[in-house]
C-alpha cells in the first residue's frame, strides 16, 4: 500500500498514522464530523473506531464535532491518528518493516546473440565489417543491463526516501504526543506546587501548636488576671478554657498529624516517581535517529547521479556504434575512417563497458540496496520505539490520572485539619486578647477625656458666639429705638434674644477598670503573651486615629494643651498595641518568597527611618518644651522674690513714717528712702517675664502708684527751715492721708499674697505636668531604642544583601570581561585568525587558573578550550575541502572539455534517435502502457470486457474503454476477439467502497477489493492493420 493517496477533492486532510508513519489525503469540507473521517480511517488503516484517537496539535478531535471547529480541513494542517489498542502494556509488538519494493519489475536482459538479431553484415567478407553488428549487439545489450540496473536502483531509492519520509511523520507524531502530555503534566505540577506550598505553611503551624503546647499553658498559667477579675474559679487566663479537654484535643490532633504527614509522604513519593518517569521520558528522542538516517539517504543521491552520468555515456556509445554500422551499409564512411580503423576504436570502448561502467553500475546499485536495508532496519527500530514510547505515555497519562483524583481527597483532608486545629488554636489566642482587651481600656478612657474636652470647647464656643450675638442685637436697639416706638419694635420681634447652649453629655464608660499605660505591661507582659514583633505594620487603624487627629489643636477649658497631648499619645499607643496583638501569630518570614521578604525589609527600613525621624523631632521639641517652661518657672521665682523685696521694704517704709512723724523728720528720710524705692522699681520692671503681661501691667501700675504718691514730698522744706505751726497740721493732714493710702497697700498686699498663692498653685501643676513629661519621655526613649535596635537588624540583612550583591557583580563583570575577550576573539579577521585568537585565549585562561578559581570562569575556560579545539579541528578541514574543491575544479575543466567533444556527436545522433522513436512508437508495448503507444486488447469471456495483454498483470490493470469497444465493433457483426490501437487517453481510478455493496464499486471484478487500482485505456484506430510485433530484445 502506498504511503499516501492522492485523491481529486475539495478539501484535503492530511492524516498521518503515528505505529507506521503512513499518510492519507480524505476528500472532506468544513461540516463533515470527525465521526465520519474516523470511519472511513478504520477501511483505510485497518484502525477500530474506538481505538482512534486523533490529535491536532495539542487537541483531541471529537466524534461530534465538525472539522470546522477546529479550522480543519487547511493545506497548512495535518492531524495524526493514535491506535489505542498498541498504547496497552499487553498490545503485540510491531513486525518488521518489509516496503513495496518489485525486485523482478525490470529483469536483466538476454545476453546478444547473432542467431536472434542477424544483421546483414554478418555475412561479410571482411572480418572488421562483420565485428561492427558484434558491438553493436554487445553496446545495446550493455545499454539495456545498464538502464534495468538504473531502473532497479532508482526504486529501491525511492523506496528508501518513502521510508525516511514515514520515520519522519513518526517523529512529529512522538512530538504531538509529547506536547499533549506536557500540557496535562504541567497543569499537575502546578497543583502539586499549590498544595506542597499549602501543606508546609500548615505542617509548620501545626508542629508549632504541638510542640509548645506545654510551654503555652505555662505561660498562660503564670499571667494572673486583675484582681477585680478575679473569683472563685477564675484565677489566671488559663481558667479561661478546660486543660483536660485541651489535653485530649491535643493527643487527637497529633495523631491525625501524624497520619496525614505520612499519607503526605507517600503522595510525594508517588509524584515523585511520576516526575521521573515523565522527565526521562522528555529527554529520550528519536529526532537524531532521523537526522541520520535523512542524512544517509542524501549522500547516497551521487550513486544516482553517477549511474545517470554512466547511461549517458552507454547511450552516446551505442548511438556512436550504430551510426558507424549504418554508414557501412550505406558505404558512406569517409576515407580517413576506414573499417578497421574503427573496430580498433570501439575495442577501447567495450573494454571500458565491461570493466568499468557495468561495475561501477553494480557497485551503486549495492550500495543502494544496503542503504534500503539500513532505513528498514531503522524504520523497524522506530516502530519499536513508537510503540514502546506511547505505552509509557499511556502509562504516565493513567498515573496522572491517579493523582489527579487524590488532589480533592488531599485538599479536603487539608481542609479538615484547619478546622480540627482551630480549635486548639484558641490556646494563642488568648494572651494577644487581654492584652489588646487592657490596652482598649486606656485607649478609652483617653478617648473619653478628649471627647469629653472637645465638647466643653464646643460650648464655650458657642457661649461666646452667643455674647457677640447679644452686643450686636443690643447696639442696633440703642441706634433705632429713638426713632420707633417700643411696642413696634416688641411686636416685629426686635427684642427677643438668642437662647443658651447646653452641651449635655450623658455619663458613659463608667465601668472601665482604672488601670493605664503602665499597667498593661503589669498585668499582661509581652514577653509572657508570646507577641513576636518580627512583621512590620503595614497600617495603623485608621478608624481609631480619626476622633485623636481631630483634636490635635483643641484647646480645652481647664485643661492645658500638654495634657491633650498627653492624653492623644496614650491613646494612639493603646490603639497601636491592640493592633499589633490582633495580628495572627502564625505569620512568619519563612512563608513569604525572598521578593516578598526584600520587599518587606525595605519598606520596614523605610518606615524605621522615618519613625526614627519624628521621633527625634518629638524629642526635640519636648526638650525645647521643657526648657522654655523651665525659664518660664524661673522667671515666676524671681519675680516672686522681688514681689515679696518690695513688699518688705514698704512695710519698712510704714514703720519708719511712723517713726518720722513722731520725731518731725519725715522729710529729709521720705526722699533718702523713696529715691531708691524708684530705681527698684523701675529695675524690677525691665526684669519682668515677658510671657505674663497681665501680671506685669499690674505690678507695674501698684509701684508706679506708690512711689507717685510719694513724689511730692522731694518739694517741702528742707531740715534748716522755720516752717511754724501751720505747716505741721498740714503735715498731720498728709500723714492721716498716707495712712489711708497704706491700708489701701494693705489691702493690695493682700491681693498680691493671693495671687503669689495661685501662682505657686500653677506652678505646682506644672511641676506635675513637667513630671509626667519625663516620664512619656523616658517611655519615648524606651521605644526609640527598640526601634533602634529593630532598624539596627534590619541594616544587618540590608548589609548582607548588599554584600551578596557585590559578590555578584564582581562575578558578573569577571564574565563580562570573558565574554569581551572571547568577542575580540570572535571579531578577528579570517578563519585561521579565528582560531589562533582562540587557541591564544584559552593558552591565557588556562595561565590564570591558578589566580582565580571562580567555578563559572573554570567552566567558561574548559569551554574556551573544547571550542578551540574543535575550530582546529574545523579549520583542518576546511583546507582539506578547499584542496579537494582545487581538485574536483580541475576535474571538471577536464569533464567539460570532455562534454565540448562530444556535443557534436550528440547533435549527429539526435537524428537517428528521432527515427528510432518513430520506429518504436510503432511496435505493440506490452509492459507499463504510455500515450501515443500501441497496445493490443483481448475480449475477456466471462466479463466481457476487454484485458491488455501486459507482462505486468498482476499488478497493473488496464481495460479498453466502452467507448473504444463500441469504435472498433459497432459495424462489425461479431465482437472481435482483440482490438489492437493507439493509446489517445489513461484514466487512473481505484475500486471505492459503497454502503450498499460489501465489495464496493468493483466494474470489472478485480480480486483486490476496496483500494486495488486500475486502468481505464481510450485508443484510436490505426491507419493500417498489419502491425509488426516486437522483438524480444526490445
Amino acid at each position: 500500500m502506498s504511503s499516501t493517496e492522492n485523491v481529486i477533492q475539495r478539501g484535503k486532510l492530511l492524516v498521518h498514522i503515528a505505529e507506521n508513519g503512513h499518510s492519507f489525503e480524505l476528500d472532506c469540507d468544513e461540516d463533515t464530523l470527525v465521526e465520519s473521517v474516523q470511519q472511513y480511517l478504520e477501511s483505510l488503516s485497518g484502525i477500530r473506531l474506538n481505538d482512534q484517537l486523533i490529535l491536532y496539535l495539542d487537541l483531541k478531535l471529537e466524534p461530534q464535532q465538525p472539522l470546522s471547529a477546529y479550522k480543519l480541513p487547511s493545506d497548512d494542517r495535518e492531524v495524526f491518528l493514535f491506535n489505542r489498542a498498541k498504547m496497552r502494556t499487553n498490545s503485540t509488538p510491531p513486525s518488521p518493516e518489509e516496503p513495496e519494493v518489485a525486485e523482478n519489475y525490470h529483469p536483466d536482459p538476454p545476453p546478444p546473440s547473432s542467431s536472434h538479431d542477424p544483421h546483414p553484415l554478418d555475412e561479410a567478407s571482411d572480418p572488421a565489417l562483420k565485428a561492427l553488428p558484434s558491438y553493436e549487439r554487445q553496446f545495446r545489450y550493455h545499454y539495456q543491463l545498464g538502464d534495468a540496473i538504473y531502473r532497479c536502483t532508482l526504486m529501491k531509492y525511492e523506496a528508501s526516501e518513502r521510508i525516511s519520509r514515514k520515520h519522519r511523520v513518526q517523529e512529529k507524531a512522538l512530538e504531538i504526543a509529547r506536547g499533549n502530555l506536557d500540557h496535562f503534566y504541567k497543569m499537575i505540577l502546578q497543583n502539586y506546587t499549590d498544595f506542597v506550598r499549602c501543606y508546609s505553611q500548615q505542617q509548620r503551624t501545626h508542629s508549632n501548636l504541638l510542640v509548645n503546647f506545654g510551654r503555652d499553658l505555662e505561660r498562660l498559667r503564670s499571667i494572673k488576671l486583675l484582681p477585680v477579675l478575679q473569683s472563685g474559679d477564675r484565677k489566671c487566663l488559663l481558667d479561661f478554657v478546660k486543660e483536660d479537654n485541651l489535653r485530649k484535643m491535643v493527643d487527637d490532633c497529633s495523631n491525625s498529624h501524624r497520619q496525614f504527614e505520612s499519607k503526605v509522604g507517600e503522595f510525594k513519593q508517588e509524584f515523585g516517581e511520576l516526575k521521573r518517569s515523565t522527565e526521562c521520558l522528555f529527554s529520550s528522542k528519536a529526532s537524531i535517529l532521523g537526522r541520520d538516517l535523512e542524512r544517509t539517504v542524501k549522500e547516497h543521491q551521487h550513486h544516482i547521479n553517477e549511474q545517470k552520468s554512466i547511461m549517458q555515456a552507454l547511450s552516446k556509445d551505442v548511438g556512436l556504434v550504430k551510426k558507424l554500422v549504418d554508414d557501412c551499409l550505406t558505404s558512406q564512411l569517409s576515407n580517413s575512417l576506414r573499417p578497421h580503423d574503427a573496430v580498433s576504436a570501439l575495442g577501447p570502448m567495450y573494454e571500458g563497458h565491461d570493466k568499468s561502467y557495468i561495475p561501477k553500475m553494480q557497485a551503486c546499485e549495492r550500495a543502494i540496496s544496503n542503504l534500503l536495508t539500513f532505513c528498514k532496519n531503522k524504520k523497524s527500530e522506530m516502530n519499536t520505539f513508537v510503540h514502546k514510547y506511547m505505552q509509557k505515555i499511556a502509562y504516565i497519562q493513567y498515573t496522572i490520572k491517579e493523582i489527579r483524583n487524590k488532589f480533592s481527597l488531599f485538599t479536603e483532608a487539608l481542609k479538615r485539619q484547619n478546622d480540627q486545629f482551630d480549635h486548639l488554636k484558641v490556646i494563642r489566642g488568648i494572651g494577644p486578647a487581654y492584652r489588646a482587651c487592657l490596652a482598649e481600656i486606656v485607649r478609652r478612657k483617653s478617648s473619653m477625656k478628649l471627647y469629653m474636652g472637645m465638647a466643653g470647647h464646643l460650648a464655650e464656643k458657642l457661649a461666646s458666639k452667643r455674647e457677640i450675638e447679644i452686643r450686636r442685637r443690643e447696639e442696633f436697639l440703642k441706634v433705632h429705638s429713638s426713632y420707633i416706638p417700643r411696642d413696634i419694635l416688641a411686636s416685629m420681634g426686635l427684642y427677643d434674644t438668642p437662647n443658651t447652649c447646653d452641651v449635655n453629655i450623658a455619663p458613659f464608660d463608667g465601668n472601665l477598670l482604672d488601670i493605664d499605660v503602665s499597667d498593661i505591661d503589669r498585668f499582661a507582659p509581652e514577653h509572657l503573651v508570646g507577641l513576636s514583633f518580627k512583621k512590620g505594620v503595614e497600617e495603623t487603624s485608621e478608624s481609631g486615629n480619626d476622633f485623636i487627629e481631630a483634636s490635635e489643636l483643641v484647646e480645652i477649658a481647664g485643661t492645658s494643651k500638654i495634657e491633650v497631648e498627653n492624653a492623644k499619645l496614650k491613646a494612639e499607643l493603646a490603639s497601636t498595641i491592640a493592633l499589633l496583638c490582633s495580628f495572627s501569630p502564625e505569620i512568619e518570614f519563612e512563608s513569604l518568597d525572598d521578593s516578598k521578604v526584600g520587599d518587606l525589609l525595605k519598606n520596614a527600613t523605610e518606615k524605621t527611618a522615618e519613625a526614627l525621624r519624628l521621633k527625634d523631632e518629638h524629642e526635640k521639641h519636648l526638650l525645647s518644651m521643657l526648657k522654655t517652661k523651665h525659664l518660664q518657672c524661673e522667671s515666676y521665682e524671681k519675680r516672686i522674690k522681688e514681689l515679696e523685696q518690695r513688699l518688705s521694704d514698704q512695710y519698712t517704709l510704714e514703720v519708719k513714717l511712723n517713726k518720722d512723724e513722731s520725731t518731725g523728720k519725715t522729710g529729709d528720710s521720705k526722699s533718702e528712702i523713696f529715691s531708691p524705692m524708684d530705681e527698684a522699681s523701675y529695675g524690677s520692671n525691665t526684669h519682668l517675664d515677658s510671657s505674663m503681661p497681665d501680671e506685669k501691667d499690674e505690678k507695674e501700675a501698684m509701684v508706679a502708684s506708690s512711689s507717685g504718691d510719694y513724689m511730692p514730698e522731694k518739694s517741702f522744706p528742707a531740715k534748716g527751715d522755720s516752717g511754724g505751726g501751720g505747716d505741721v497740721v498740714e503735715l498731720q493732714s498728709l500723714v492721716a492721708e498716707k495712712t489711708n493710702e497704706v491700708n489701701e497697700m494693705e489691702i493690695k498686699l493682700r491681693e498680691a499674697v493671693d495671687e503669689i498663692a495661685r501662682l505657686g498653685n500653677e506652678l505646682e501643676i506644672s511641676r506635675n505636668l513637667l513630671d509626667e513629661s519625663q516620664m512619656n519621655c523616658a517611655h519615648l526613649e524606651n521605644c526609640l531604642h527598640e526601634a533602634r535596635e529593630e532598624a539596627q537588624t534590619h541594616l544587618c540583612a540590608a548589609d548582607r544583601k548588599a554584600s551578596e550583591y557585590t559578590a555578584l557583580r564582581a562575578s558578573a563583570v569577571k564574565v563580562r570581561t570573558l565574554f569581551e575577550r572571547l568577542k575580540t576573539c570572535v571579531s578577528s579577521a579570517g578563519v585561521a585568525g579565528f582560531a589562533d585568537s582562540l587557541r591564544a585565549l584559552a593558552q591565557s585562561l588556562a595561565t590564570c587558573a591558578n589566580e582565580n578559581s571562580d567555578d563559572g570562569v573554570a567552566e567558561f575556560r574548559e569551554c574556551v578550550r573544547v571550542l578551540a579545539e574543535k575550530v582546529g579541528v574545523l579549520t583542518r578541514q576546511r583546507a582539506e575541502l578547499i584542496d579537494r574543491y582545487t581538485k574536483a575544479e580541475a576535474s571538471h575543466e577536464e569533464l567539460t572539455k570532455e562534454l565540448n567533444e562530444k556535443k557534436e556527436l550528440v547533435n549527429t545522433l539526435y537524428v537517428k534517435l528521432q527515427s528510432e522513436k518513430q520506429v518504436n512508437k510503432e511496435k505493440i508495448s506490452f509492459s507499463r502502457l504510455e500515450l501515443h503507444e500501441i497496445a493490443a486488447f483481448v475480449l475477456n469471456n466471462v466479463s466481457g470486457h476487454y484485458e491488455a495483454i501486459n507482462r505486468n498483470s498482476a499488478h497493473s490493470h488496464y481495460f479498453l474503454s466502452s467507448e473504444s469497444v463500441a469504435l472498433f465493433a459497432d459495424h462489425l457483426p461479431n465482437r472481435p476477439t482483440y482490438i489492437v490501437g493507439q493509446i489517445v487517453h489513461i484514466e487512473k481510478q481505484i475500486v471505492k467502497s459503497s454502503p450498499g455493496r460489501p465489495t464496493g464499486l468493483n466494474p470489472y471484478g478485480l480480486p483486490g477489493g476496496v483500494g486495488c487500482e486500475y486502468f481505464v485505456v481510450t485508443v484510436a484506430m490505426l491507419p493500417d492493420t498489419t502491425i509488426r510485433s516486437p522483438t524480444a530484445a526490445s
